[in-house]
């Protein structure tokens, strides 16, 4: 009779059985692993030895940070100008009247200087960038809407107007700019990196936004709302990274801080209900006639003021800058640049602006359109809608403290009027002054005044991209008689 196996022996024939189920249930893992995504390792492999690819995203990403540090370069220069004509206005006691002549002799030298060296830099720059993107444009007529150099001069001629007293902005510039500066990498990347001029101006065209309004998600909104309308984006992860990257470009030199400095905006309350639909109404109509008085008067009626742009350029450009500089001598200077200032003040509760504050800024900002120079309305556009929303809080009255988050609204609701992107609008909005707690108020206002807008006329960047010239398309002879013509020659 045998004797039973002892507790020892018992334990290791248990250790060798679980360890024979363990390798059986491995093994069922690596079958149902290879069955479930059998192109796994394949892939991976094929990832970790596409040495060409990795150097084209490198690339990319690259040129999103030089973008960036383009943008933020472009920001410090026309903050330089806008101090420079503040210098110049208090330069003595009659400097102010001096800029009856600085600022229409300053437009006419910069309209000049774009008519014969970078016609395509007029303007605000969404618009070529727009038609750009359209996939039927050869190498060379994109170029001329769209490249490096015209974005040099744009960054030039944009500061020359800061500094002439203009009431433009820079943060509409620079989406021309940062396209121009992402197509120059088209020439550094492999044919087969799939990556086209189409997704570099998309991420160059964002990543200006980001970067300029120090709104990384603005810039991932506005490329999706703006320009991505006719065809998706092939390498929208690339995109994203470029656009993210770029702006993290402009925080490493600006810090995490909003456009407008450390201010926090409350929600909106029951009892601000009715002035703040009032405010999307009127900011919505107010947004739409000025998107209709750029196209009309860009694009030119059988008037008087029409024929004179045609015939006289020079002469209208300078009747447009005095008058831009009589409305200056007006406000006392509040109309001058982008409104930074007077924006600021209106969202602290600290203005101190003249009641027609508002119709002036609106005004000097279209004779400054109007006159051909390169000019952005993005910001001038946020600062009517923050009169708008301060005048309706005065006419309402509500107190100047409770008018804060009405401001923002009118600011939301006359950019989403006038550039037809309402979800931008309260995105960049939103971030500029920290107004989370507002984020349906101002969805809300933006999305009621582009619907308003858009009653008064079609959306501005598509009507002005459309107006665009662009040079012919070349016509390539074939090899044979190419060569003849250059025998006979």
């Amino acid at each position: 009779m045998q004797s039973a196996p002892d507790g020892s022996h018992r334990g290791w024939r248990f250790v060798a059985l679980l360890r024979r189920r363990c390798r059986i249930a491995v093994r069922a893992a690596l079958r149902a692993v290879r069955d479930v995504a059998p192109d796994f390792w394949h892939n991976l492999g094929s990832e970790l030895q596409g040495g060409r690819q990795w150097i084209d995203r490198s690339t990319v990403l690259a040129y999103a940070a030089l973008t960036g540090l383009l943008v933020v370069g472009f920001t410090l220069l026309a903050e330089a100008a806008v101090d420079g004509f503040r210098h110049l206005e208090q330069w003595t006691a009659y400097g102010r009247y001096l800029m009856l002549i600085w600022t229409p002799t300053l437009t006419v030298a910069l309209l000049w200087w774009t008519r014969h060296f970078a016609p395509g830099a007029f303007g605000s720059g969404i618009p070529q960038v727009v038609r750009a993107l359209d996939d039927d444009l050869q190498a060379h007529q994109r170029a001329s809407l769209v490249s490096l150099r015209l974005s040099l001069h744009k960054i030039g001629l944009v500061s020359g107007g800061l500094l002439a007293g203009l009431s433009i902005g820079r943060e509409g510039p620079t989406v021309q700019v940062g396209a121009g500066a992402m197509l120059h990498a088209r020439r550094w990347l492999s044919p087969q990196s799939g990556i086209d001029a189409h997704d570099l101006m998309v991420a160059g065209a964002a990543a200006g936004i980001a970067a300029a309004f120090n709104t990384p998600l603005g810039g991932v909104v506005f490329a999706l709302e703006q320009l991505s309308r006719r065809r998706g984006v092939t390498h929208s992860s690339l995109v994203i990274a470029s656009i993210v990257l770029a702006g993290l470009m402009a925080v490493a030199v600006f810090g995490n801080e909003t456009y407008f400095g450390s201010l926090r905006v409350e929600g909106l309350s029951w009892s601000l209900l009715l002035p703040g639909v009032l405010v999307a109404v009127v900011s919505g109509l107010a947004g739409g006639l000025f998107a209709r008085l750029m196209v009309v008067s860009l694009r030119g009626l059988p008037d008087r003021f029409s024929r004179w742009r045609t015939e006289f350029p020079f002469r209208f450009a300078a009747g447009c800058g005095l008058a831009v500089a009589l409305i200056g001598l007006a406000t006392d200077g509040a109309t001058a640049g982008a409104g930074y200032l007077p924006t600021k003040s209106l969202l602290t509760g600290e203005a101190e602006l003249p009641g027609v504050y508002t119709v002036l800024k609106f005004l000097a900002t279209w004779f400054s359109a109007w006159s051909g120079v390169p000019a952005g309305v993005f910001a001038p556009s946020l600062a009517i809608g923050a009169g708008i929303g301060h005048d309706i809080a005065l006419i309402t009255g509500v107190s100047q403290q409770a008018a804060i988050p009405l401001i923002a609204l009118g600011m939301a609701g006359f950019l989403a009027a006038t550039t037809a992107g309402p979800i931008t609008a309260f995105i960049i909005v939103m971030e500029m002054v920290s107004g989370h707690a507002m984020v349906l108020s101002l969805m809300a206002c933006a999305l009621l005044a582009n619907g308003v807008a858009r009653l008064v006329t079609r959306p501005m960047y598509w009507e002005l991209a459309a107006m665009l010239h662009v040079p012919q398309v070349r016509v390539e002879s074939p090899p044979g008689i190419e060569g003849a013509e250059r025998e006979r020659k």
